[in-house]
């Protein structure tokens, strides 16, 4: 949805299985500014594996963020996780206008969708000439369940905000990775391959990106969480201490050894792993670097460990590294919150859009 006009502030809205994430950005010229923001948990169950299973409880979540953010506009974007996603690029001629390519995609919708029709949520942009041949033109086609797109834009009204853009979460990283590719030392080729390590609560993603495009993506179910019930299960916590205790220190002298490290080989292993099937999968491209992302990604050790096991340099994401930020917020849990506001940020980012 190509809703808003540039220099108005958009609020990108990422739920995860463990938290709301809430961000608002305001185009500056070549950049932005962080205007609000804010991250609050949510009960376990709320959302299973990027799905939301308690719409009522999720939008209550969000209604607490977005009073706690305080953000100037109430337009919202929000993103359906790709893999409930197609996407296609089409050839169609370059005659065409944007009301004909749609009439063509609804005309041949059973070849491009995979879905009944009258259930599809679907959108398209062309893309420009053809490289092979310039009388014919190239359109990108994204297309879901309405089922999908309205479970999120219901949430974001019942929490009292304006659904502007439904977008899918891979663009929103690539287009949150344009930003930090700005900071990655010898990236700036187009034929550099970088790694993209985003470890949430329950999921572990692995993409690499070349171009500013992901060219590869797989996921694991694997993340922080795992930490948490295990820290729990030894010290006989809560989940609410466990959490508290993993974030805060504290634990016996015995939790490196008997729970953290265990942690941290696993997750080197996913990595390790998620490096091999890109090769396997025929990619000549060398990773040399990667980047850390996600909730659980400023674990301590874990970017040094993945760093040894695979020989490249690893770094910690950090959108708003150029970024201004509204002199009322907290800018040190901001950079706290850094790595895991990609999506969000990715979102917000469709303000210049």
């Amino acid at each position: 949805m190509r809703l808003l006009k540039p220099g108005k502030g958009l609020i990108g809205v990422d739920i995860t299985s463990a938290t709301v994430k809430l961000l608002e950005l305001k185009q500056l010229d070549s950049s932005y500014q962080v205007e609000s923001y804010a991250v609050r948990p949510l009960r376990e169950g709320a959302v299973v594996e990027r799905r939301i299973r308690d719409i009522v409880d999720v939008a209550r979540v969000l209604r607490n963020a977005v009073e706690h953010a305080r953000p100037s506009t109430k337009k919202a974007a929000v993103a359906v996780p790709a893999s409930a996603a197609i996407t296609k690029t089409l050839t169609f001629p370059a005659s065409l206008g944007e009301d004909e390519i749609e009439a063509r995609i609804v005309e041949e919708s059973d070849r491009h969708i995979p879905f009944p029709f009258n259930e599809v949520a679907f959108d398209f942009q062309p893309l420009g000439p053809s490289s092979f041949d310039e009388s014919q033109q190239q359109v990108v086609l994204v297309a879901c369940r309405q089922r999908d797109v309205s479970q999120l834009t219901d949430t974001l009204v019942q929490a009292g905000l304006e659904p502007a853009a439904v977008d899918v979460e891979s663009f929103a990283v690539e287009r949150a990775f344009a930003e930090l590719r700005r900071q990655l030392s010898g990236e700036d080729a187009p034929s550099a391959c970088v790694g993209l390590v985003d470890l949430g609560a329950t999921m572990n993603a692995f993409h690499v990106l070349r171009g500013g495009r992901i060219i590869y993506s797989r996921d694991s179910v694997y993340g922080g969480r795992q930490l948490t019930d295990a820290i729990r299960e030894r010290y006989a916590l809560s989940v609410e201490e466990a959490g508290l205790a993993k974030k805060r220190g504290g634990l016996p002298e015995d939790y490196q050894a008997s729970v953290l490290d265990p942690f941290l080989d696993t997750v080197v292993q996913q990595v390790r792993r998620s490096l091999q099937l890109y090769y396997t999968a025929g990619r000549k491209q060398r990773v040399e670097h990667i980047v850390l992302a996600g909730g659980s990604s400023v674990i301590p050790g874990l970017a040094e460990r993945i760093a040894a096991e695979n020989g490249v340099t690893v770094t910690l994401a950090n959108p708003f590294h150029r970024m201004k930020v509204n002199r009322r917020l907290n800018v040190q849990g901001l950079a706290s919150d850094a790595p895991a506001m990609l999506t969000a940020g990715g979102l917000a980012m469709k303000v210049s859009q």
